[in-house]
């Protein structure tokens, strides 16, 4: 990095952090500091939830997930837009007349005080994970890329989130997300732009789409009912659906952002926004990948982004295998530049060659099975390292690619991501902590600032519990897709809950307690014979039906739960 990557990189934290503190400080009360004293605008709300939903791991990893895998990832939001759409006219107008802080308060005025604690503690569990995963992947990744010092990474990430979302709460995280956002889309818009002006001069943005397709990296829709299949329409318009319902309707997180709503009205122009936003914003991401996939067919490619893995590779017995077969692929990829040079030619005289296509979709197998072996000497020298390196493409391509000062904008960008999604969960873990577990529990009466200072010391304490986890956590096979099965383990059984409370008004607590309990348990152990097994990808469910089978679960248990205690009355009366 050059000292210009400094200035800026410096600069645009340094700002956010000082603006959300300066903008804050001084909240008065339990209001203030967890809502923002509900004065929040439509826009902003909007802007908010995207940018806490938008951590480091979108802009890290669904890149790299597109150079690999192509544009089939967007199917996962399909089910986003009809969510929020069902949000907007039943969660939003309930969380609003109620005038709740959480969203699991609710559950006691629904239920009772156990399935009210039970919901909270998911949360608490799944979102503390979250919240340490959304500091540690742009660390790991970063640290490894330039070099840093991991711990250091994951320690000064989390101390600038803690200083402003102690100070100013909500309002501070409202407040920082929208510089946050602009700093994140101003970056992502001018990579993008870049990258087609690298690639060759006589090839336009449609060349390129068709070099991508030629490669099968532009299949966005797959109709399959193979429930092996991670992405399809099916699993994004159900799967998906269920999973950003329980996230966005359930999630303190992002009920926290909403709930800080001048009405309900804005609120719900503030999810709508989302929604025609949202999937239009992560096609672009895959399609920058994309992108980046199309430039690397006419410049040099890596044998393996991960540097740590190659590090390892090229002092171990090893080596002269390694080199080899990056021996290899350079003939492949200056065979694939020499036919993509020429497929643009056809292209350019309206004759798309299907001759020339199948020889391009030829090179890429052979591309493949040549990163394949390489994966397979990684694992030899480390069985423990992790072989996939999706979460490095993007990067390696930034700092190696991109000219001196945008180096720094991206940069922040990462940091940007991981701070606006990290702070939305310290202040949703600390305000759940504080509402639903302390203050619910406290048998003496207290004064609004002790309730203040306790969200604020809770804020501390989540940040300092998020840190630690970051500096002990594994990398996995891709972190977008981690985070997410973290999501679908526990959303599923908490969004049942909130739909039997919701719309099954003959339910009464104990069934729907114990649906829960019990859906969460089969939850564990369908994740582990059927996902956790199968760590390679090959799983026998896709993650996403997760979330499907929780709710339903949690649904059908708690309405035989109840006839049956109805009936049970019946007969002893």
């Amino acid at each position: 990095m050059q000292q210009l990557d400094w200035i800026v990189l410096t600069f645009t934290l340094l700002f956010i952090v000082i603006y959300g503190v300066y903008k804050t400080k001084g909240s008065a009360n339990v209001q203030e500091y967890i809502l923002g004293n509900k004065e929040t605008p439509w826009w902003t709300v909007g802007l908010s939830v995207m940018a806490t939903q938008a951590s480091a791991i979108t802009f890290l990893s669904t890149p790299g997930q597109a150079y690999h895998d192509g544009m089939g990832f967007v199917q996962f939001y399909f089910g986003l837009p009809i969510a929020m759409v069902v949000i907007c006219y039943t969660f939003i107008p309930i969380y609003h007349r109620l005038k709740v802080y959480t969203a699991y308060e609710y559950l006691e005025k629904r239920f009772d005080l156990k399935t009210r604690s039970f919901t909270a503690i998911l949360f608490l569990v799944q979102r503390g994970l979250g919240t340490g995963l959304t500091i540690y992947a742009p660390a790991i990744i970063l640290s490894s890329i330039l070099g840093w010092n991991l711990t250091l990474l994951n320690i000064i990430i989390g101390i600038l989130v803690i200083i402003y979302t102690f100070t100013g709460g909500t309002k501070a995280v409202n407040v920082t997300q929208k510089q946050q956002m602009f700093v994140i889309m101003l970056g992502m818009f001018v990579t993008f732009f870049l990258i087609l002006h690298l690639l060759p001069n006589d090839m336009t943005f449609s060349n390129a789409l068709n070099i991508a397709g030629a490669n099968d990296k532009m299949n966005i829709l797959d109709f399959s009912f193979d429930p092996e299949n991670r992405y399809t329409f099916w699993s994004g318009i159900t799967g998906g659906f269920f999973l950003m319902l329980s996230y966005f309707g359930t999630d303190q997180s992002q009920v926290g952002r909403y709930l800080s709503g001048k009405s309900d009205k804005e609120s719900q122009m503030g999810l709508i926004m989302n929604g025609f936003l949202k999937v239009p914003m992560q096609f672009f991401i895959l399609l920058t990948g994309v992108m980046v996939f199309v430039f690397f067919q006419f410049n040099p490619v890596p044998l393996h982004f991960n540097p740590i893995n190659k590090t390892a590779v090229e002092k171990s017995i090893y080596a002269d295998e390694y080199h080899k077969i990056e021996r290899e692929l350079k003939l492949v990829s200056e065979e694939k530049k020499e036919f993509n040079l020429l497929y643009i030619d056809h292209l350019n005289q309206n004759f798309d060659n299907p001759i020339l296509r199948k020889q391009l979709t030829s090179l890429s197998n052979k591309e493949k099975d040549l990163r394949d072996k390489a994966k397979e000497i990684v694992h030899k020298v480390d069985p423990k390292s992790e072989t996939n390196d999706k979460d490095y493409v993007f990067i390696y391509f930034i700092l190696n690619y991109l000219p001196t000062g945008l180096i720094g904008l991206l940069l922040a960008v990462i940091f940007s991501a991981a701070m606006s999604s990290s702070a939305s969960g310290l202040t949703a873990l600390a305000s759940t902590t504080t509402i639903d577990i302390y203050k619910r529990n406290l048998k003496t009466n207290k004064s609004d600032k002790h309730f203040v200072d306790a969200t604020k010391y809770f804020t501390l304490l989540w940040g300092i519990i998020a840190i630690l986890f970051a500096c002990v956590g594994t990398l996995f096979e891709n972190l977008i897709q981690l985070v997410n099965i973290v999501g679908s383990i526990f959303y599923g059984t908490v969004l049942g809950v909130f739909l039997v409370g919701f719309y099954i008004k003959f339910v009464k607590a104990n069934a729907a307690f114990w649906s829960a309990i019990i859906s969460q348990s089969a939850i564990f152990i369908i994740y582990y014979f059927t996902i956790h097994i199968y760590p390679s990808g090959e799983e026998k469910l896709g993650y996403l039906w997760l979330n499907f089978i929780g709710a339903m679960l949690t649904i059908v248990l708690s309405i035989i739960f109840q006839v049956t205690s109805n009936t049970k009355n019946k007969v002893l009366k």
